[in-house]
């Protein structure tokens, strides 16, 4: 199917490129219809979550593999009756400031996505996971 996209123009999304959204994102209740878009010519770790429903709802991701921050989150244990049993993939949204060094990710609620079933969650993760870690370790360190 083709999809209007406010950062994208039209794109067009295989029925299994879709994302339905079990849990929803926190303050975006109302969408739940997503795909995760990939730079094709490189494998950097980031990618982009549009929205399905809404052209001007995007999000910028980060992979957990590739996290400049150690990041290894113990999933709950019923993630599967709410997304299906499998292998999940673990998204971090990021958010991005005109001052780089200002930038953050929400290591809290990360984005759990199984493939296989193509569905997703966003949960929050029990434990001291910052929702604003800074992007850049030096931003960090600064803190």
């Amino acid at each position: 199917m083709i999809y209007q996209t406010r950062d994208f123009g039209e794109i067009e999304i295989e029925e299994n490129q879709m994302i339905d959204f079990r849990q929803p994102i926190y303050g975006f209740d109302e969408y739940s219809k997503y795909a995760v878009l990939h730079d094709s010519e490189m494998d950097s770790g980031i990618a982009w979550l549009q929205s399905l429903e809404e052209p001007g709802l995007c999000f910028v991701l980060v992979s957990s593999k590739s996290s400049p921050i150690p990041y290894e989150p113990v999933l709950p244990g019923d993630l599967g009756e709410v997304i299906g049993e499998g292998e999940y993939e673990c998204w971090l949204i990021a958010v991005i400031h005109d001052e780089i060094e200002k930038s953050t990710l929400n290591l809290k609620s990360p984005l759990v996505i199984n493939w296989k079933t193509g569905q997703g969650a966003q949960i929050i993760l029990e434990g001291s996971y910052p929702v604003r870690q800074p992007l850049i370790e030096e931003a960090a360190d600064a803190c």
